[in-house]
Order: C-alpha cells, then sequence, then structure tokens
C-alpha cells in the first residue's frame, strides 16, 4: 500500500496570483524572445530584400541599385538577397514587400522614390524588420533614408559640357520634377556656366521612370533645338545615350559609368553610382544590431557615387580643369549651390557665402538661372 503523504492546501487568492504572475512572466519572456528575433544570429544568414521600379538590366538606375545588391551579396557571405523588379509605385509594392517579409527578410530596401509612403505603412506592422528607403524625407522607427549628393558629379560633368559644347545648349531627359532631379539639372548648369556662361539647357520633362521610346523621342527635339550636348534623370539612361551618339552630339552619363561603350565617340563623362559599400555597411549594422536610422547621406569622399571615367572626346586640358575642381570638392574648398545663387527668375535662392544643408536641398523646386523654362507643377 502506498503511504499517503499529507498535502496542505494552497488559498485559491495565492494561486491566482501565481497563475497570473506565470502567465505574465511568460508573456515577458516571448516578447523578449521576439526581440531577439529581430536580429539574426551570428551563424544565420541575413535576409536582404530589394524592390526595384524598373528592370535590373536598364544600365541605369534600377542596374546601379542591382550591382550593388550583388556586390554585398559577394562582399558578406553571410548575406541572402531577394529582389522584385517592374514593380510599380503603387499598393503592389506593398504585397511585394510583405511576400519579402515571409519569406524571411530583415533588411528590405524600396529603391524608388514613390515606394515611401508603401514602404512606411508596411514598416508599422512589421517592428522587427528594418527598411532603408533610397532619397526619401520622411522617417519610421524601423525606416530610415540613404541617398548621396550625386549632384556634385553631375557639377563636375557640367563643367566638361560647358567646355565642349559649340552651340551652347545642353539638353536633359527629365523624368518628374523632385527634388533629385531638379538638383542634377541645376548643378549641371551650374558647372557648365562656371567655364561657359553663355550656356543654357533646356529641359523635357517625360512624366516617368522607365519609357526608352519616349525618352528618345525627347533627346531628339532637344537635338532639333540646337543642343550638342544631352544628358538625363530617368531609370533608363540608355535611349538618351544612344540617341546622342547617332545624332552626332556629345553625351554625358548618369546612373551607371558602363553607359559609356552605347556612345564611344560622343561620351563625355557621367555620374556614377556605388551602392556597394553602403549596402555593406548598413547590413553590419542590422546584424550587428547597430542599426540607428535616420537620414544617410554622403557625399564624394564616401565612394556612395563617382565621376565616372571621361571618354575620348575629352581633352587633356578639360579632363585637368574638371579633376581639379573634383579635388576642391573632395578637400572642401567648393561647395556646390554655395551661394550666391539665383533662380531662372532672378530671384536670390543663397545668399552669398551660405552653404545649404542636404536637407534645403532636397526641398528644391526651382531651376537656376540658365536653366530654360518653368518647372512643371
Amino acid at each position: 500500500m502506498r503511504k499517503r503523504t499529507k498535502q496542505t492546501r494552497m488559498p485559491l487568492g495565492v494561486v491566482g496570483l501565481i497563475v497570473v504572475f506565470l502567465v505574465s512572466f511568460g508573456i515577458l519572456l516571448r516578447g523578449a524572445t521576439a526581440q531577439e528575433k529581430k536580429v539574426p544570429s551570428k551563424d544565420e544568414k541575413l535576409k536582404v530584400g530589394f524592390v526595384y521600379v524598373g528592370p535590373r538590366d536598364d544600365y541605369g538606375y534600377n542596374y546601379a541599385h542591382d550591382q550593388g545588391r550583388l556586390c554585398m551579396e559577394k562582399k558578406l557571405g553571410w548575406v541572402e538577397t531577394l529582389h522584385a523588379e517592374n514593380i510599380p509605385e503603387s499598393a503592389d509594392v506593398e504585397r511585394v514587400m510583405e511576400q519579402m517579409i515571409r519569406q524571411g527578410a530583415k533588411l528590405i530596401f524600396p529603391t524608388s522614390y514613390g515606394y515611401l509612403d508603401p514602404a512606411i505603412n508596411v514598416a508599422k506592422r512589421h517592428n522587427d524588420v528594418i527598411f532603408m528607403h533610397a532619397g526619401g524625407f520622411k522617417t519610421a522607427p524601423n525606416l530610415g533614408t540613404y541617398w548621396a549628393y550625386i549632384y556634385n558629379a553631375m557639377y563636375l560633368s557640367g563643367i566638361a559640357a560647358g567646355k565642349l559644347t559649340k552651340t551652347n545648349k545642353l539638353g536633359f531627359v527629365a523624368a518628374h520634377p523632385i527634388p533629385q532631379v531638379l538638383g542634377n539639372i541645376n548643378a549641371l548648369t551650374l558647372g557648365a556656366r562656371s567655364v561657359n556662361p553663355k550656356v543654357e539647357t533646356h529641359v523635357v520633362f517625360t512624366g516617368g521612370w522607365y519609357n526608352p521610346g519616349k525618352e528618345a523621342e525627347a533627346a531628339n527635339s532637344l537635338v532639333d533645338l540646337g543642343v550638342d550636348v544631352l544628358t538625363q534623370h530617368q531609370d533608363s539612361p540608355i535611349a538618351v545615350v544612344q540617341t546622342a551618339e547617332k545624332r552626332g552630339v556629345y553625351a554625358v552619363g548618369y546612373h551607371s559609368k558602363d553607359l559609356q561603350k552605347f556612345a564611344p565617340k560622343g561620351w563625355l563623362t557621367g555620374a556614377s553610382w556605388n551602392w556597394c559599400n553602403l549596402y555593406a555597411d548598413l547590413a553590419k549594422e542590422v546584424k550587428d544590431g547597430k542599426w540607428k536610422g535616420g537620414h544617410r547621406r554622403g557625399g564624394l569622399e564616401t565612394g556612395y557615387f563617382e565621376l565616372a571615367p571621361f571618354g575620348a572626346a575629352v581633352p587633356n586640358d578639360v579632363r585637368d580643369m574638371v579633376m581639379k575642381k573634383r579635388k576642391e570638392i573632395l578637400d572642401g574648398k567648393y561647395v556646390v549651390f554655395q551661394g550666391p545663387v539665383k533662380d531662372n527668375k532672378g530671384t536670390l535662392r543663397v545668399k552669398a557665402g551660405e552653404k545649404p544643408t542636404f536637407e534645403r536641398i532636397e526641398q528644391m523646386d526651382w531651376f537656376v538661372e540658365g536653366v530654360v523654362g518653368t518647372v512643371p507643377k
């Protein structure tokens, strides 16, 4: 016979308190575990998602981001990437990011300007995922932005264009009148007019990021106006560069230095992204739990972009002039957009000696003196 042990009954109130404590403690433990899962362990691969508004092979904006993705993946053995291309700036991008999260993405790069609000919406629903938006002006606790002062390279390209133009007319094919686009138009013009005050820049807006046919049409219309140097801020620069070569005018590239092969005779130089190091740095920060958010920006010194190689059409004296100004920018002796700067209506926008902040430059909604026309509303 089993010996019965004496049991002491615990009061119900005490039992209730213990149950409440254990349940609460369990919730706390589960909450802590969820927080820990925000950052992958050292042995776990970090999944990183990239969303592109156009095709990866456009030799332009999306190509540059994808080259950065591939380079980061090669550089960091513990990174696994996901990517989606040709995703419109609509509710579709939310669906794509949600799918990436279901696949395990803990860091997502929505790379197009119009992805900002959708990315913020998704970020609110997934506080254990980090988002870095390209060129945005708003942040959230788990969403930051990144960009670079690539207008510096457009200013330098403008020097070459200003020295080599014979008609004193530059042509710019632009997608939308957003600050980043206007900044490049204005920087190119300021650079050109710094060596040739007679230069005018003529602009055609296409109303879309990727439409090669429309971009070629715009480029041809500019050449018909007498433009002899063409450049652009579109996701798909091939059309403009090829049109320049066919029409026998000079080309200034944007987004990628690899564009040079499409204009072997007329290529001058250009502005080329190099996102590899920034993407690698951000992945490390997320992996190590050191990501801080906010706005990430950088100039020539960061290597986030570069001046593209000169083409055969650029003589040595012009190359030297451009590189001298590049050194001044790197050394902090010259700042693009430092005052005085007037708009094309004669209004003083930047006072003499003033150096506008990146926040102010990224609110730009006007053309500098020398740009023909008005900014579309």
